[in-house]
């Protein structure tokens, strides 16, 4: 009889990486593919992506949600974890969006890295508005209308910029104006040279009249982009409308246009769409496609140069997940980061 015998277990090591590092290992090329790749296989069907899971510190204006997810043919798969306080700057000069991903070894389930995802949040948010205009917007875009001069709107023009190359005009607007003018200062110092003209607009209205591709990204909950003001031909990504009760654009405008989501099950919780949904203006049968549908082939994107067209993007776990893959990878190339023995 053996008494007190032991199983020895192989260390589990997990890659501990910092924001910092993260940011200096993510390059936005990378992630335009990886958001890419991300909503093609969504749109084949070959991802779990539970909805997102929310609770929400109604007391502290704030919400926490949990984003699990798995990409079965690359055997990729993480869980982040983000929240969004839009009282964090002024109130604790914290910023209002923070996140940590799980990147986790589907063979066994080991923890392989556990790192900062804030940066990550930003860079895939900004990508898949470039990947949503590559196939939703008319080719060549001059004219971006961006409203919203946060955090979000540095990896909007990024992407953007990195999608397409040039713009003649950039126009930006923030209901707070000093900050619409640090951040015009900032996008003519880093993209000088790229784009012709950078500037701060007026109202919502003169950002958005004739822009070939508006970005909205604020916490608004109310329209901000009124029917009557968006040109023919035009695409506008919507990004702020990520819980219940928010919306940046007019119903009426989505009722027109070429109306695509990244997921319904979201989109119709805290997307733009939910507002018009809760309320009988707008129906599942408005909303044209998803994303990944149109990345795999299986839908059509823009039909012609006249075609308003829109996309609602609420966030997809597994746009984190290949995105965090890539830190990973480039992190294990370059020998960044430490790995330490978290569990037992």
């Amino acid at each position: 009889m053996c008494i007190g015998m032991t199983t020895q277990h192989t260390a589990v090591r997990t890659l501990i990486l910092t924001g910092k590092q993260v940011r200096k290992l993510l390059d936005m090329k990378d992630v335009l593919g990886a958001v890419e790749d991300a909503f093609r296989h969504k749109g084949l069907g070959k991802v779990q992506m539970p909805p997102k899971m929310y609770l929400f510190y109604q007391k502290f204006d704030g919400d926490l949600r949990t984003m699990p997810s798995y990409v079965e043919d690359m055997d990729v798969s993480a869980v982040k974890i983000v929240n969004v306080h839009p009282q964090n700057q002024k109130t604790y000069g914290m910023r209002t969006v923070m996140a940590v991903l799980v990147l986790v070894n589907p063979h066994t389930g080991a923890p392989l890295a556990f790192m900062d995802a804030t940066h990550i949040t930003d860079m895939r948010t900004g990508g898949a508005s470039a990947v949503a205009s590559k196939y939703l917007a008319r080719p060549g875009p001059k004219v971006l209308g961006i409203i919203g001069a946060g955090n979000q709107a540095r990896t909007q023009m990024l992407a953007l910029i990195t999608q397409y190359g040039q713009f003649d005009e950039v126009k930006l607007y923030d209901m707070y104006p000093d900050k619409t003018k640090a951040m015009v200062r900032e996008f003519r110092r880093k993209y000088k040279g790229m784009v012709g003209k950078i500037r701060a607009a007026k109202d919502a209205e003169d950002a958005v009249r004739s822009s070939d591709i508006i970005v909205t990204c604020t916490s608004s909950r109310a329209p901000i982009v009124m029917d009557g003001w968006v040109k023919d031909g035009a695409h506008i990504n919507c990004i702020g409308a990520d819980a219940p009760g928010k919306q940046e654009v007019d119903p009426k405008v989505l009722k027109k246009a070429l109306l695509v989501i990244d997921d319904w099950e979201q989109a119709s919780h805290s997307g733009e769409i939910n507002v018009p949904l809760a309320k009988g203006e707008l129906a599942r049968e408005d909303v044209n496609a998803e994303i990944g549908e149109v990345v795999a082939g299986l839908k059509p994107g823009r039909q012609n140069d006249e075609q308003i067209s829109v996309f609602c993007s609420t966030g997809l776990a597994i746009q984190d997940c290949l995105t965090a893959k890539i830190v990973y990878d480039h992190a294990q190339a370059q020998k960044v980061g430490r790995s330490m023995q978290i569990v037992l």
